[in-house]
């Protein structure tokens, strides 16, 4: 375990002693919000927390359930690439801001938010700033001191170790009370037995994100052949520059994203995020960003994996163009 934290910490420019082995990153987005939010008005130094609208359910939720303590939950919109703008956290942030919590990486557009500005604004209102990088780490360099970041969630599966397994990255000095209460594992904050096997793979997974970090040339490879076998087609949701290398979010006009990958079964892709598998409603994501229901309604959220090749990009290109000209042939 000890070797698993040095391995984690390593991958985030972190300190051993910084790492928090959670069940996961809803359990370490929970505890970074409400533990620093609790601990900080314990010592009194207010009630307001500070999010933004396309933020993961486990931060939303847990933002959420600080109302019933008295919070006050602020939640910042986002522009039509899916950023905050740092001038919206300026005019909102108080001196009763204990916490602003804003991802480093969207899950569905996989667009990037300016972390380093917003960390700044928040220390200098005297706020904690916690980022749910699940979506980023491993895809992307990260390193917390550069950051500014006191709080940073770490999900294993989102870098290939097991599901189940993830962490907490609490920076020196930062003050949180534990939700889980019991005994003294993970330095008080996490009480309960510690699953060794998953924490080793967390480990060894880091080591292997280190040193494996994705490129964005299959993602473009994946772009340029879909504009090109569907020209006039294909719109782009996310940023055109700040967003993951692994993800690309496209709508087709005229189609439904879940029709469309329904007449595709060769293809594993999705038409948003995991944890709203079923929901057929449009993107929670793509309305905040400004998108119509109809836009929404045709995303497809492709996201090519470590070991997705050109040539798997140009077949999932050709698997998808066939669908959409035999759904407009009908």
């Amino acid at each position: 375990m000890a070797d698993a934290r040095r391995r984690v910490a390593r991958l985030l420019g972190a300190t051993d002693t910084e790492i928090v082995f959670t069940g996961g990153g809803s359990e370490a987005d929970t505890l970074a919000i409400r533990g620093s939010a609790l601990a900080a008005r314990s010592r009194g130094h207010g009630d307001q927390v500070i999010t933004q609208v396309t933020e993961h359910p486990a931060v939303l939720e847990a933002c959420r359930s600080l109302t019933a303590d008295g919070f006050t939950v602020t939640q910042l919109p986002v522009d039509s690439h899916g950023q905050v703008d740092p001038a919206d956290l300026e005019a909102a942030i108080t001196d009763r801001t204990v916490l602003v919590s804003v991802m480093t990486a969207n899950s569905e557009t996989g667009t990037l938010q300016l972390i380093q500005e917003l960390a700044t604004i928040a220390h200098n209102h005297g706020a904690f700033l916690h980022t749910d990088a699940a979506q980023a780490v491993g895809k992307i360099p990260l390193n917390v001191t550069e950051l500014g970041v006191d709080l940073l969630t770490v999900v294993g599966h989102k870098m290939y170790a097991p599901k189940g397994i993830g962490c907490l990255y609490v920076r020196s000095g930062t003050t949180i009370q534990p939700i889980v209460h019991g005994a003294t594992q993970e330095g008080g904050l996490r009480a309960g037995t510690e699953n060794v096997a998953l924490i080793v793979a967390l480990g060894v997974a880091a080591d292997l994100a280190a040193t494996e970090l994705a490129a964005a040339t299959i993602r473009d490879v994946l772009h340029e052949e879909l504009d090109r076998l569907l020209p006039g087609v294909i719109q782009l949701n996310g940023h055109p520059r700040d967003r993951l290398p692994n993800t690309l979010n496209l709508s087709f006009e005229g189609v439904a994203g879940k029709a469309l990958l329904a007449a595709t079964p060769q293809l594993a892709a999705s038409t948003g995020s995991a944890c709203h598998e079923g929901v057929d409603s449009p993107s929670a994501v793509l309305t905040a960003m400004g998108l119509s229901s109809d836009r929404a309604l045709a995303a497809v959220r492709l996201s090519c994996g470590r070991w997705t090749t050109t040539g798997q990009a140009h077949q999932a290109a050709d698997l998808l163009a066939a669908s959409y000209k035999a759904m407009n042939q009908t």
